[in-house]
Parts: C-alpha cells; structure tokens; sequence
C-alpha cells in the first residue's frame, strides 16, 4: 500500500475518516474477501499436503 493517506477532521481536530487510493482500497476489499473465506471454511476438515498432492495427480 502506498503511504498517501489524507485524514478528514472533525471542527475539533478530531480525526474521522481516512481518504486513499483507489489501488488500496480495492487491495483491501480483496484482503477482506479472502479473510472472510478462511473464516467460512475454518471448521473444514484438512489434509496432509502430500496427499493434496497426490490427489492432484
């Protein structure tokens, strides 16, 4: 993420919202997404790597 961060404040110097690029707020919608797939999928039952990959074979 890039370091272009812009702050909105309040009339007290408060701050209450953060502006910032595009690129990162998709970049964060994708984190988000992904995050939420972990959480649902938390409760699955794994497998050992090698048999994952014997399995793709």
């Amino acid at each position: 993420m890039s370091v272009a961060l812009q702050y909105l404040t309040d009339e007290n110097g408060t701050k209450t919202a953060v502006v910032l690029p595009m690129t990162d707020y998709e970049k964060l919608l994708e984190d988000l997404d992904d995050l939420a797939a972990i959480a649902e999928r938390r409760e699955e039952p794994s497998i050992p790597h090698e048999q994952f990959k014997a399995e793709l074979r």
